[in-house]
C-alpha cells in the first residue's frame, strides 16, 4: 500500500514544508519533520510491515515532539502587539 513505501512519507514532508512557507508560523513543520521521519525508518527498514495505524501513531508522536522541540528552540512570540499610548496626529 502507499502508506508503507518510503518516498510517500518523505514526498508529503517535503509538501507540508511548502506549506509551512506558505504559512509561517510553525505549524506544518513539525508534521513535516515527523512524516520525513517515518519516511527515512520506513527507508531503512526500521518499520518495515508496519500497520497504517501503527505508522499514523509514530508519526503523530514524532510531530508533537518535532512541534515541542520548535516551541523551546524558536520560543514563543511574546510582546508583538506593539500597544500605542498616543497618536502621530497629537501635538
Amino acid at each position: 500500500m502507499l502508506w508503507e513505501q518510503w518516498w510517500a512519507w518523505v514526498a508529503g514532508g517535503f509538501v507540508l514544508g511548502v506549506l509551512e512557507v506558505l504559512a509561517p508560523g510553525y505549524i506544518f513543520l513539525g508534521f513535516a519533520m515527523g512524516a520525513v521521519l517515518v519516511g527515512v525508518l520506513l527507508g531503512f527498514g526500521a518499520l518495515s510491515g508496519g500497520s497504517l495505524p501503527a505508522l499514523l501513531t509514530i508519526f503523530a508522536i514524532a510531530s508533537l515532539v518535532a512541534w515541542v522541540a520548535l516551541r523551546r528552540t524558536m520560543g514563543v512570540r511574546e510582546g508583538q502587539v506593539k500597544l500605542w499610548d498616543r497618536d502621530i496626529n497629537d501635538n
